[in-house]
């Protein structure tokens, strides 16, 4: 089962990347070739300095008009707008939407660039299989929340814990159906926030029975 929690889990290793001395023309011929509109700017130890893009070359070089001064140190937006490899993919996701970008440098703890991450690669997350988010809310939800119920081995299985409490889960187009009974009404909520953070989880439907009727028995 393929866990994709963090950016480097989906981000794109290999970068392409232009210093600071990059001439305007050839910051130009590197993003037609590469059929991408912005760039990372590295310095020479590897650490991303700022982004140049389309837009910024469209806007020209700042606090110069001479033809020489056309480099990308002249051209770059900075400080460069930039995520851990650890970051969450909601985090990345949240951040691209706050500042409206399309892709984010990937950094390490020095700020070197090891990577790059889009909104396509974030989306990566809802193409997993159905069996495999199931899989993961009992193995990271269901297991730790309830210790007593066991993980099930398919999607739409039953787990149990001490009768009658019981959890059943089934995925179906990303959508989580979460269903059975609870030891505490409390735990609801719980679970069903927790599911919802699993990575490729569009949306947590939920319908547990009463709690009274889960400790006593009864039927309400």
């Amino acid at each position: 089962m393929e866990h994709l929690r963090n950016v480097e889990d989906v981000m794109t290793h290999a970068v392409v990347s232009v210093d600071r001395g990059t001439a305007f023309k050839d910051i130009v011929e590197e993003l037609r070739m590469w059929n991408v509109s912005a760039l990372p700017v590295l310095a020479q130890d590897g650490r991303v300095v700022g982004v140049v893009s389309e837009a910024d070359l469209l806007l020209g070089p700042r606090g110069t008009d001479t033809a020489h001064d056309t480099t990308a140190e002249r051209l770059m937006t900075r400080p460069a707008v930039t995520v851990t490899r650890d970051a969450t993919i909601p985090a990345a996701a949240r951040l691209m939407a706050r500042r409206h970008l399309k892709r984010l440098p990937v950094v390490d703890g020095e700020g070197r660039l090891v990577g790059l991450v889009s909104r396509g690669d974030l989306l990566k997350v809802f193409l997993r299989p159905d069996e495999d988010i199931g899989a993961e809310i009992r193995e990271l939800v269901v297991h730790p929340l309830l210790p007593q119920v066991p993980a099930a081995a398919h999607v739409d299985a039953h787990v149990h814990a001490h009768p009658p409490v019981e959890v059943h889960v089934h995925v179906a187009n990303g959508i989580a159906y979460l269903n059975g009974s609870l030891p505490d009404p409390a735990m609801e909520d719980i679970v069903v926030r927790a599911a919802g953070t699993v990575p490729g989880v569009v949306d947590v439907r939920a319908d547990f029975a009463a709690t009274e009727a889960a400790q006593t028995g009864t039927v309400p």
